[in-house]
Protein backbone atom coordinates (compact mmCIF):
# COMPACT_ATOMS: atom_id res chain seq x y z
CA UNK A 1 0.00 0.00 0.00
CA UNK A 2 1.46 3.34 -1.08
CA UNK A 3 0.43 6.87 -0.18
CA UNK A 4 -0.81 9.14 -2.93
CA UNK A 5 -0.95 12.84 -3.59
CA UNK A 6 -4.36 13.45 -5.16
CA UNK A 7 -4.48 16.66 -7.17
CA UNK A 8 -7.39 18.74 -8.33
CA UNK A 9 -7.07 19.76 -11.98
CA UNK A 10 -8.42 23.24 -12.77
CA UNK A 11 -6.85 25.87 -10.53
CA UNK A 12 -4.27 23.45 -9.13
CA UNK A 13 -2.56 21.73 -12.06
CA UNK A 14 -3.83 24.12 -14.72
CA UNK A 15 -5.05 27.69 -15.01
CA UNK A 16 -8.59 28.26 -13.75
CA UNK A 17 -10.51 29.55 -16.78
CA UNK A 18 -14.03 28.45 -15.94
CA UNK A 19 -15.19 25.54 -18.05
CA UNK A 20 -12.51 24.12 -20.35
CA UNK A 21 -14.79 23.77 -23.35
CA UNK A 22 -11.97 23.66 -25.91
CA UNK A 23 -8.50 22.16 -25.79
CA UNK A 24 -6.94 25.58 -26.37
CA UNK A 25 -8.29 26.75 -23.00
CA UNK A 26 -6.31 24.13 -21.09
CA UNK A 27 -2.92 25.44 -19.95
CA UNK A 28 -0.73 23.93 -17.28
CA UNK A 29 0.61 26.14 -14.54
CA UNK A 30 4.39 26.65 -14.88
CA UNK A 31 5.38 24.45 -11.91
CA UNK A 32 3.06 21.52 -12.60
CA UNK A 33 5.51 19.27 -14.42
CA UNK A 34 8.15 19.79 -11.72
CA UNK A 35 5.61 19.02 -9.00
CA UNK A 36 4.40 15.77 -10.58
CA UNK A 37 7.96 14.68 -11.37
CA UNK A 38 8.87 15.24 -7.71
CA UNK A 39 5.94 13.07 -6.62
CA UNK A 40 7.13 10.33 -8.99
CA UNK A 41 10.70 10.46 -7.73
CA UNK A 42 9.62 10.48 -4.10
CA UNK A 43 7.79 7.16 -4.32
CA UNK A 44 4.29 8.60 -3.87
CA UNK A 45 1.50 7.96 -6.36
CA UNK A 46 0.38 10.94 -8.44
CA UNK A 47 -3.37 10.95 -9.07
CA UNK A 48 -5.70 13.57 -10.52
CA UNK A 49 -9.33 13.79 -9.36
CA UNK A 50 -11.53 16.36 -11.03
CA UNK A 51 -15.21 17.32 -11.26
CA UNK A 52 -16.24 18.00 -14.86
CA UNK A 53 -19.94 18.79 -14.64
CA UNK A 54 -19.73 20.76 -17.87
CA UNK A 55 -20.58 17.45 -19.53
CA UNK A 56 -23.85 17.16 -17.63
CA UNK A 57 -24.57 20.84 -18.31
CA UNK A 58 -24.11 20.28 -22.04
CA UNK A 59 -21.17 22.68 -22.35
CA UNK A 60 -18.90 20.09 -23.98
CA UNK A 61 -18.89 16.34 -24.74
CA UNK A 62 -17.18 13.77 -22.58
CA UNK A 63 -14.78 13.15 -25.46
CA UNK A 64 -13.24 16.59 -24.84
CA UNK A 65 -12.24 15.54 -21.33
CA UNK A 66 -10.34 12.59 -22.78
CA UNK A 67 -8.69 14.90 -25.31
CA UNK A 68 -7.63 17.32 -22.56
CA UNK A 69 -6.30 14.52 -20.39
CA UNK A 70 -4.33 13.04 -23.27
CA UNK A 71 -2.74 16.46 -23.73
CA UNK A 72 -2.04 16.64 -20.00
CA UNK A 73 -0.29 13.28 -20.03
CA UNK A 74 1.74 14.25 -23.11
CA UNK A 75 2.90 17.50 -21.50
CA UNK A 76 3.91 15.68 -18.33
CA UNK A 77 5.73 12.96 -20.26
CA UNK A 78 7.70 15.58 -22.20
CA UNK A 79 9.03 16.79 -18.85
CA UNK A 80 9.77 13.34 -17.47
CA UNK A 81 6.67 13.14 -15.28
CA UNK A 82 3.67 10.82 -15.22
CA UNK A 83 0.31 10.29 -13.58
CA UNK A 84 -0.45 6.99 -11.90
CA UNK A 85 -4.18 7.60 -12.13
CA UNK A 86 -6.66 10.12 -13.47
CA UNK A 87 -10.33 10.14 -12.46
CA UNK A 88 -13.11 12.53 -13.39
CA UNK A 89 -16.77 12.97 -12.56
CA UNK A 90 -18.96 14.20 -15.44
CA UNK A 91 -22.18 14.16 -13.40
CA UNK A 92 -24.45 16.73 -11.80
CA UNK A 93 -27.27 15.83 -9.39
CA UNK A 94 -29.90 18.20 -10.82
CA UNK A 95 -28.81 19.39 -14.28
CA UNK A 96 -28.71 17.69 -17.67
CA UNK A 97 -29.98 14.38 -18.95
CA UNK A 98 -29.26 10.84 -17.77
CA UNK A 99 -26.78 9.26 -17.46
CA UNK A 100 -24.98 12.49 -16.65
CA UNK A 101 -27.72 13.81 -14.38
CA UNK A 102 -27.37 11.61 -11.34
CA UNK A 103 -26.73 11.81 -7.63
CA UNK A 104 -23.43 9.95 -7.92
CA UNK A 105 -20.79 8.96 -5.39
CA UNK A 106 -17.93 10.46 -7.41
CA UNK A 107 -18.71 14.19 -7.46
CA UNK A 108 -16.35 15.86 -5.00
CA UNK A 109 -16.50 16.13 -2.04
CA UNK A 110 -18.03 12.66 -2.13
CA UNK A 111 -15.26 10.07 -1.97
CA UNK A 112 -16.07 7.80 -4.91
CA UNK A 113 -13.06 8.76 -7.05
CA UNK A 114 -10.66 8.24 -4.14
CA UNK A 115 -12.22 4.90 -3.28
CA UNK A 116 -11.85 3.76 -6.88
CA UNK A 117 -8.24 4.89 -6.98
CA UNK A 118 -7.63 3.07 -3.71
CA UNK A 119 -8.98 -0.17 -5.19
CA UNK A 120 -7.21 0.26 -8.55
CA UNK A 121 -3.81 1.33 -7.26
CA UNK A 122 -3.52 -0.06 -3.74
CA UNK A 123 -3.45 3.34 -2.04
CA UNK A 124 -3.09 3.89 1.68
CA UNK A 125 -5.58 6.73 2.10
CA UNK A 126 -4.63 7.39 5.72
CA UNK A 127 -1.12 8.40 4.57
CA UNK A 128 -2.33 10.32 1.53
CA UNK A 129 -3.02 13.98 0.77
CA UNK A 130 -5.47 15.84 -1.46
CA UNK A 131 -4.20 19.14 -2.89
CA UNK A 132 -6.69 21.62 -4.31
CA UNK A 133 -7.92 25.18 -4.48
CA UNK A 134 -11.39 24.62 -3.01
CA UNK A 135 -12.67 23.58 0.41
CA UNK A 136 -14.45 20.71 -1.35
CA UNK A 137 -11.06 19.19 -2.12
CA UNK A 138 -10.11 19.28 1.54
CA UNK A 139 -13.50 17.91 2.62
CA UNK A 140 -12.89 15.06 0.18
CA UNK A 141 -9.61 14.29 1.93
CA UNK A 142 -11.12 14.32 5.40
CA UNK A 143 -13.97 11.99 4.39
CA UNK A 144 -11.44 9.19 3.77
CA UNK A 145 -9.02 9.97 6.59
CA UNK A 146 -6.47 11.71 4.37
CA UNK A 147 -5.10 15.22 4.82
CA UNK A 148 -5.89 18.27 2.76
CA UNK A 149 -3.64 21.00 1.37
CA UNK A 150 -5.00 24.29 0.04
CA UNK A 151 -3.11 26.12 -2.70
CA UNK A 152 -3.50 29.83 -3.33
CA UNK A 153 -3.85 29.43 -7.10
CA UNK A 154 -7.24 29.15 -8.81
CA UNK A 155 -9.96 29.89 -6.28
CA UNK A 156 -7.59 29.36 -3.36
CA UNK A 157 -7.11 32.96 -2.22
CA UNK A 158 -10.85 33.57 -2.21
CA UNK A 159 -11.52 30.32 -0.36
CA UNK A 160 -8.92 31.25 2.26
CA UNK A 161 -10.43 34.70 2.70
CA UNK A 162 -14.12 33.81 2.80
CA UNK A 163 -14.75 30.08 3.19
CA UNK A 164 -11.91 28.73 5.33
CA UNK A 165 -12.72 31.02 8.29
CA UNK A 166 -16.26 29.54 8.40
CA UNK A 167 -15.17 25.93 7.90
CA UNK A 168 -15.36 23.33 10.65
CA UNK A 169 -11.69 22.51 10.14
CA UNK A 170 -8.70 24.46 8.84
CA UNK A 171 -6.52 23.15 6.01
CA UNK A 172 -3.80 20.78 7.15
CA UNK A 173 -1.42 22.71 4.94
CA UNK A 174 -1.57 25.98 2.99
CA UNK A 175 0.88 26.56 0.12
CA UNK A 176 1.42 29.17 -2.56
CA UNK A 177 1.07 26.58 -5.31
CA UNK A 178 1.22 22.87 -6.10
CA UNK A 179 5.01 22.60 -6.16
CA UNK A 180 5.37 24.12 -2.71
CA UNK A 181 2.68 21.82 -1.36
CA UNK A 182 4.37 18.75 -2.82
CA UNK A 183 7.79 19.81 -1.53
CA UNK A 184 6.46 20.21 2.00
CA UNK A 185 4.55 16.93 1.90
CA UNK A 186 7.26 14.68 0.48
CA UNK A 187 10.03 16.24 2.57
CA UNK A 188 7.83 15.69 5.63
CA UNK A 189 7.72 19.39 6.39
CA UNK A 190 3.94 19.37 6.40
CA UNK A 191 3.25 15.70 7.01
CA UNK A 192 2.46 16.14 10.71
CA UNK A 193 0.68 19.49 10.54
CA UNK A 194 -2.75 19.66 12.07
CA UNK A 195 -5.21 22.51 12.01
CA UNK A 196 -3.20 24.35 14.65
CA UNK A 197 -0.11 24.17 12.48
CA UNK A 198 -1.60 25.29 9.18
CA UNK A 199 -0.38 28.65 8.04
CA UNK A 200 -2.33 31.13 5.91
Amino acid sequence: MKPAIFMDRDGTLSHEVGYVNHLSRFRLLPWTVDAVRLINRSGWLAVVVTNQAGVARGYFPESLIHEVHASLRESLAAGGARLDGLYFCPHHPTVGEPPYRQDCDCRKPRPGMLRRAQADLGIDLARSWVVGDRMGDLELAWKVGARGAMVKTGYGLGELAYDVPRARRAPDLVAEHLLEAVLRIVEDRGAHLDSAGARP
